[in-house]
């Protein structure tokens, strides 16, 4: 009786296994790189990276559970996806994998069923290297803020704020640059991190900076692209540039730093026809954006100014006023455009012609039309669309049809329609994720 009972126990165990088995199949095929949109957010809560299947016909979110973690090993911010969508790279603080400055890149490699990999040994970041009195040197850990990934997925770049070193001397903010290998691997690339020049508009003490003075802080950054948007005529006719150019924001000068970024991905610094080393922007200028066209640089600019530089970027002599093609950024007439309270992070959509700010000061989107000769920004009605508390990230996936924007102090996602040919936005119910979501990225 006992062997029966036991023979019968077995096979209600393997029905079960195969039950258990049959959900996590269902569950893990929910997704197909060639029909569904990939979500990766990154959450601070539990220092883990969720993915979402986008169902492109409706928009439904279903989340895809990563069986082999991942965990990160730090707490993670900023979130890119490799182009082809092969690589999710995350920035990292805290990282246990490190020692010193504890910050570093972790890269998760992406399955074809959208699941994350483990991610390899975490990339620790270069220090700066500051000359003391009598010619002896000093490693100063960077303290990264802002990570971003060419179009073409060459080079990675992560704007450093400023800092001290252990005599709190005055350590100004640099830029770290990564070449990415074939199989996803990071090497930071020679003379990196690229140290920030000092001094600004809003900076009157002479350099060096003495150490009680902050003067030099990068913020935040944007690439020109050097690939277009698929509706290629949106853009004029005109050829992709073949170069890249790098704007980063000074958060503490008030300026828009303008670098070109050689074939290695080192930065040069372009001259401003000022007698300072950026253009002016507002105050706590905390986000930067170009257009996918090659034609205007957005900044937002914090409190309290609290709106929107437009800048026109000469990429090519047909755009108003640029004799040269050399990149150099003007002012657009009517700049700076009125934002709401606390205006963060901003992005163009993929078809270049809307704005979208986030303002974390009214919890909020705030939509702008483009104009596509001069740059101008006019307000879309409604003038804000609400998000959750405290919006703090914000992707477009590349076909303009969906808007993902993470809520830091909730645990969840806001999702938007979009309606390209008039920038509505319609808000969709929000996604779950884990607590304090941070960084997003769309494929």
């Amino acid at each position: 009786m006992r062997n029966r009972f036991s023979s019968i126990r077995a096979v209600i165990l393997a029905v079960t296994a195969l039950i258990a088995t049959a959900v996590l199949v269902a569950c893990s095929a929910k997704y197909a790189s060639t029909s569904n949109g990939l979500v990766v957010v990154s959450t601070q809560g539990s220092a883990v990276m969720d993915t979402f299947s986008l169902d492109l016909g409706n928009g439904h979110m279903t989340q895809i559970f990563n069986s082999a973690g991942p965990p990160t090993s730090g707490v993670p911010t900023t979130v890119v996806l490799a182009p082809g969508g092969s690589f999710a790279y995350v920035l990292l603080t805290a990282s246990k994998d490190l020692t010193g400055s504890s910050t570093g890149i972790g890269a998760f490699p992406v399955a074809s069923d959208g699941k994350l990999g483990a991610s390899a040994a975490t990339t620790p970041l270069n220090p700066e290297i500051i000359t003391l009195p009598g010619n002896q040197t000093e490693k100063v850990p960077a303290v990264p803020t802002a990570m971003i990934i060419d179009s073409a997925g060459k080079f990675l770049f992560l704007s450093d704020s400023s800092t001290a070193d252990s005599s709190a001397r005055f350590i100004p903010g640099a830029v770290s640059v990564f070449s990415i290998g074939s199989g996803g691997g990071l090497t930071e690339v020679t003379n990196s991190p690229f140290v920030l020049p000092i001094g600004g508009p809003n900076v009157t003490n002479p350099t060096p900076c003495p150490a009680s003075v902050t003067c030099s802080s990068a913020s935040a950054l944007a690439i020109t692209p050097t690939i277009y948007p698929p509706a290629y005529a949106l853009c004029s006719g005109n050829a992709p540039a073949t170069t890249e150019n790098l704007f980063v924001t000074d958060s503490v000068s008030y300026t828009v730093l303008n670098y070109s970024v050689g074939s290695t991905g080192a930065l040069t610094l372009v001259p401003s026809s000022s007698s300072v080393a950026g253009v002016a922007t507002g105050t706590v200028p905390s986000g930067v954006t170009v257009d996918p066209c090659n034609r205007f640089v957005y900044v937002s600019n914090g409190q309290p100014n609290d709106t929107v530089s437009a800048f026109t970027m000469c990429s090519m002599v047909s755009l108003p006023l640029c004799p040269v093609a050399d990149f150099h950024l003007i002012p657009v007439v009517g700049s700076p455009f009125v934002a709401g309270p606390g205006p963060v992070a901003l992005i163009v959509d993929p078809l270049a012609a809307y704005l979208y700010v986030l303002d974390q000061g009214e919890n909020a989107i705030r939509p702008y039309k483009i104009s596509t000769t001069t740059g101008a920004l006019t307000p879309l009605s409604p003038a804000t669309v609400a998000t959750n508390s405290y919006p703090t990230s914000i992707a477009i996936r590349s076909d303009d049809s969906w808007m993902f924007v993470t809520n830091l102090n909730q645990a969840n996602l806001s999702q938007y329609a979009i309606t390209p040919a008039t920038g509505a936005l319609s808000p969709q119910p929000p996604v779950q994720t884990d607590n304090n979501p941070w960084g997003v990225a769309v494929k």
